[in-house]
């Protein structure tokens, strides 16, 4: 059988507090800039990639998404 290993992001110190909510959206926001500045095939943004996945709820993701999508994300991007 193999074993998973699990992993989140790392901590922050910009987000000391146990809500996560902050660091969850600043790290959405890093990786969407990454990708604009690096491209789509970067793998340098696929860090930032794991770590608000890690910490976001997938109801907020794919509601961001649609956002960036329509124009009306309230992030600067």
């Amino acid at each position: 059988m193999t074993e998973i290993e699990l992993k989140t992001a790392p901590a922050d110190f910009r987000f000391p507090t146990t809500n996560q909510t902050r660091h969850c959206f600043t790290r959405y926001i890093e990786f969407h800039r990454c990708i604009a500045v690096k491209g789509e095939e970067s793998n340098e943004c696929e860090k930032f990639a794991r770590y608000y996945r890690a910490l976001c709820p997938g109801e907020w993701i794919e509601r961001w998404n649609e956002e960036r999508e329509n124009g009306t994300f309230p992030g600067p991007l």
